[in-house]
């Protein structure tokens, strides 16, 4: 029997004890001799599991083997989702300067042409200025204390100088990039929420500040004797909607906006300044704070999205990134003012998904792949470019219910 014989005869073994409920599908990894035959006997077995046909997940480009390492357990394979182009768009911020192609990973029919029509009325008009005026990561594990006279206590020895620098230096330990740079207490009974604000550069940071905050937390133990009841309490906030994280900010916090003449509301647009602010003010400012919502946008989570699943972010912070407030007014010569503010964008270019192969070119289209020079600036060049997207997608549906063209668009393109 040759060796590929042989090779393959284990591997149907193998397969048949995944199928009986022998080998778990977390430990085929440990039987076989490589990753893309342990995705195969996996997959394999599912179908007999399940009396399921996949005739698509198995083909894929990605990496296979720095996938299971880094990004996904139990892989069987791929999903693809379709990639399109909208600019290209103008942008004047600080980190990104020029024009740019985005890159939107979606599957609904229309969201490219929309974005990409607000990227030509921007361009148009001289482009968008873009701003970060905080970039911080959060985590705020939670302890419970005695009674209120301990919380007190621990508050005060929080709030000292010299534990925050011996906060910071265990913190700083286990990390060549993050900072700590604050600790913020918060009461409720005898229950305290210490939100730890760290700059993770150009790392989106959740995996770093967690590992920091833990090594802070084992310092309070042994210091004070402060038990935490969990690593996260939820005041960091992680994934949910919450409006410590509009008001405080969480990962950047960056503001776009433009002015665009009448003239090109009418071509581009097709429609008129007052009408956009009639719309913006209605729907968006007091249409969402009459349903009670966090965001104040039109659709900020579809461009959000579109860019972070094509670019390898973490999905789920969709979440936070959708927080946005556009505001349009009407300036005093009778052009249209634009700009969405991301209070909580939480972004990386190194790190998580961005060294899979598909992500990493998107990111390299926009120039901001890996670490930037200095350190930090690749992931601020980043988010001013979502918010830039962002800015170019509200401006683009506005206009198509100011004047009336929402339902056409989609009955045309969205198929």
């Amino acid at each position: 029997m040759s060796g590929k014989e042989k090779t393959e005869n284990d591997e149907k073994g193998v397969l048949q004890k995944v199928v009986a409920g022998e080998i778990a599908f977390r430990n085929i990894d440990k039987v076989v001799e490589d990753v893309d035959s342990a995705i195969a006997i996996r997959r394999n077995a599912l179908e007999e599991i399940t009396g399921t046909r996949f005739e698509n997940i198995q083909h894929y480009t990605l990496d296979a083997e720095a996938a299971t390492k880094r990004n996904i357990e139990n892989m069987i394979g791929a999903v693809q989702i379709p990639l399109g182009i909208a600019g290209p768009l103008k942008i004047n911020g600080e980190f990104a300067q020029g024009d740019f192609y985005l890159p939107l990973a979606t599957t609904e029919g229309a969201l490219v042409a929309s974005a990409n029509r607000g990227c030509s009325a921007i361009s148009s008009s001289g482009g968008t200025n873009v701003r970060i005026f905080q970039d911080v990561m959060t985590r705020a594990p939670v302890f419970k204390l005695a009674d209120v006279v301990q919380v007190k206590v621990f508050i005060d020895w929080i709030n000292m100088p010299e534990i925050f620098a011996q906060m910071k230096e265990k913190a700083e330990e286990t990390t060549r990039f993050g900072k700590l740079l604050a600790v913020e207490p918060y009461v409720t009974g005898n229950t305290v929420y210490l939100r730890f604000v760290f700059d993770t550069k150009d790392a989106m940071g959740m995996n770093m500040v967690t590992i920091a905050t833990e090594a802070v937390t084992h310092f309070i133990q042994d210091e004070f004797g402060a038990i935490p009841v969990s690593l996260s309490g939820n005041m960091c906030i992680d994934k949910k909607p919450a409006a410590i994280n509009t008001i405080l900010g969480r990962g950047k916090t960056v503001i776009a906006d433009t002015i665009i003449p009448a003239k090109i509301v009418s071509e581009k647009l097709k429609c008129n300044p007052k009408t956009m602010a009639d719309v913006n003010y209605r729907k968006n400012l007091l249409g969402s704070a009459r349903a009670g919502a966090l965001g104040f946008n039109a659709h900020a989570a579809n461009i959000v999205a579109a860019l972070f699943l094509a670019c390898g972010q973490d999905a789920a912070h969709v979440v936070e990134g959708s927080t946005a407030i556009t505001t349009i007014e009407v300036t005093s010569n009778g052009d249209l003012y634009c700009s969405v503010t991301l209070p909580a964008l939480p972004v990386g270019t190194v790190g998580g998904g961005t060294g899979l192969g598909t992500q990493k070119d998107c990111l390299n289209l926009l120039g901001v792949h890996g670490p930037g020079e200095p350190s930090g600036s690749n992931s601020k060049k980043f988010a001013e470019i979502v918010a830039a997207g962002v800015l170019a997608g509200e401006i683009s549906l506005i206009a198509a219910q100011a004047a009336g063209h929402l339902a056409r668009a989609h009955a045309e393109l969205g198929r």
